[in-house]
């Protein structure tokens, strides 16, 4: 049985991490809201129409008559299904962890270009939104992207992967994020190869498994843009970034 994968038709956003780990798979999947009528099979879902369940937004999974909500739920899940998470315990609870904190710098990028409310247009917080750009640029992204560079070199048991000495769906996230980072602020992330060595090579190495470069040539594939969680706005970028 094919896994249901609900998210909002037209944008990659939190959807794209769970779609990088069923590609990769080769998992059956059906992205439901990209299906005639697949929005409102989504909103009914929503709504507690259609399961026990009933989720707070997307991205969800069903699989049979199992409903996971949020990215890092969803992949904590598949992990072991899809032999994309460490066999045991800790190393299962410490890609869960890692993330977690992808979770955690995805809602500061969101919050680039909406930081007062989503109900908002961005042109309504602009001002709001360049101070908490500069901030994010400044202080927020050197840490994250400093930590999961630690996380890497950390990893003795592999020279390439986030966890144990095999790929994992946190690897999968951390190339969705670099190359998300990449589209939003492309002249804070220019120059990034000496600070970020082992993070930028595992994304090229990502980029480059047959699976994912299957995908990210094909149709299913997403592309950034105004619409979703990685937006380039020029006046929300920097020169003098990480």
């Amino acid at each position: 049985m094919a896994y249901m994968l609900y998210y909002w038709d037209g944008i990659p956003g939190r959807g794209e991490f769970v779609r990088l780990a069923l590609e990769y798979a080769e998992a059956e999947y059906v992205d439901v809201a990209r299906e005639s009528g697949g929005t409102e099979r989504l909103m009914a879902m929503l709504k507690g129409e259609h399961a026990v369940m009933v989720p707070f937004a997307p991205p969800f999974l069903k699989d049979g008559d199992v409903l996971v909500s949020h990215v890092a739920n969803i992949l904590l899940y598949l992990g072991d299904r899809l032999e994309l998470a460490p066999a045991d315990d800790a190393g299962r609870f410490h890609a869960n962890g890692l993330q977690l904190t992808i979770t955690d710098i995805v809602a500061e990028v969101h919050d680039c270009h909406h930081p007062i409310g989503t109900s908002l247009y961005y042109e309504e917080q602009k001002d709001e939104a360049k101070r908490r750009s500069e901030n994010f640029l400044i202080d927020r992204l050197p840490k994250f992207l400093g930590y999961f560079e630690k996380v890497l070199a950390h990893n003795a048991q592999s020279g390439t992967f986030a966890v144990g000495s095999r790929l994992t769906y946190v690897d999968l996230s951390l190339f969705h994020l670099v190359d998300g980072l990449r589209y939003a602020f492309p002249q804070a992330m220019e120059g990034d190869h000496a600070r970020y060595q082992r993070l930028l090579a595992l994304h090229d190495h990502i980029r480059e498994l047959p699976a994912i470069a299957s995908y990210l040539a094909s149709e299913r594939r997403l592309d950034f843009n105004q619409s979703g969680i990685f937006r380039h706005y020029p006046e929300l970028d920097a020169l003098n970034g990480p």
